[in-house]
C-alpha cells in the first residue's frame, strides 16, 4: 500500500509546518472504501480495505486503546476524494510519537523541561497596567497550582531580563514530565510548543486547567494587541490552524489514557 503520509509529510516536528507543506503539494486521491480497526500484536490497528495503515517509517499504525484507534479511523473515513493530512491531526501526532518520540523520549522530555526555565508565565510586561493585570489573571492561577500542589515556586521577571530559577523548583516541576507514555509525551511536547509554556502544558495534562483556559492564557499578549490594533487575516488563519492542533494534542492526552 502507498505510504500516503510519508509522501506528504515525512515526519514533521511542527504540525503547523506539516499543514503548510501539505498545501504546497498535490493531494493524493482516496484509494480505499472501508475503514476499520482490529486488535493486533502491537495494539489496535487501523485498516483500509482490510490492510493496515503504516507510519511514515513503515511501522504499523497501532495504538494501545480502542477509543484512540476508532478516533484515528474516523479521520481516515472522513476523507473525501483526496487525502488531506491537514485534516488528520491525531494521525499526524501518533505518527510523530511512533516514528520519532518513541526513539527520543529522554530528549523530548528534556526539551519540555528546558521551557520551564524561561517559561512564558514567568516573564511579565512592564506595562501598561491593563496588560499586566490580564497576564496576572491568566497566569498566576497556574503558578499558584504548581506551588500549592507540587511545591514548586518561581521568581517572576519583568520585560526580557533573564531571571535564573531555583534548580530544586525546576526539578519539582520537571517531575510532572514522564517518558513512560510516548503518546502522552508527544501530546505534552506539542502543547508546550503551541502555547510557548511547559507550565500550561503540564497543567492541562494534570487536569488543573482545560484546553480553552490554556489557549487563552497562551494568547494574553496577542489578544490584548488585537483589541487595540485589530487582527491580521493571515495571523488569524495561523491561529485557527494552531488551535486545531492544540485540541488534537489535548484529545490525544485523553485518549492515550484509555
Amino acid at each position: 500500500m502507498r505510504d500516503i503520509l510519508t509522501d506528504l509529510d515525512g515526519t514533521p516536528a511542527d504540525p503547523t509546518e506539516s499543514i503548510r507543506a501539505a498545501g504546497r503539494r498535490t493531494l493524493p486521491k482516496r484509494f480505499y472504501t472501508a475503514v476499520s480497526t482490529r486488535q493486533g500484536e502491537d495494539g489496535f490497528e487501523i485498516l483500509l480495505d482490510g490492510r493496515p495503515v503504516r507510519t511514515p517509517a513503515k511501522a504499523k499504525l497501532a495504538v494501545p486503546h480502542l477509543a484512540l484507534a476508532e478516533a484515528l479511523a474516523q479521520e481516515w473515513a472522513a476523507q473525501g476524494s483526496e487525502i488531506d493530512p491537514s485534516t488528520m491531526p491525531l494521525t499526524r501526532l501518533v505518527n510523530v510519537a511512533l516514528d520519532g518520540v518513541a526513539r527520543e523520549r529522554a530528549a523530548v522530555a528534556e526539551e519540555i523541561v528546558r521551557y520551564m526555565g524561561t517559561d512564558l508565565l514567568l516573564y511579565r510586561a512592564e506595562g501598561p497596567d491593563s496588560l499586566v493585570a490580564r497576564q496576572a489573571a491568566h497566569w498566576d492561577p497556574v503558578l499558584d497550582w504548581l506551588h500549592q500542589s507540587h511545591g514548586a515556586r518561581f521568581f517572576l521577571a519583568q520585560g526580557i531580563r533573564h531571571v535564573a530559577q531555583p534548580q530544586d523548583m525546576l526539578d519539582r516541576a520537571a517531575a510532572l514530565v514522564t517518558v513512560d507514555d510516548v503518546l502522552a509525551l508527544t501530546a505534552l511536547s506539542s502543547i508546550t510548543a503551541l502555547t510557548g509554556s511547559a507550565f500550561l502544558a503540564v497543567a492541562v495534562a494534570q487536569g488543573a486547567i482545560d484546553a480553552e483556559t490554556a489557549w487563552a492564557a497562551a494568547h494574553v499578549d496577542e489578544d490584548w494587541n488585537i483589541e487595540r490594533w485589530g487582527e491580521d487575516t493571515a495571523a488569524a488563519h495561523r491561529r485557527l490552524t494552531r488551535n486545531a492542533d492544540m485540541l488534537a494534542a489535548v484529545r490525544l492526552l485523553e485518549l492515550s489514557r484509555g
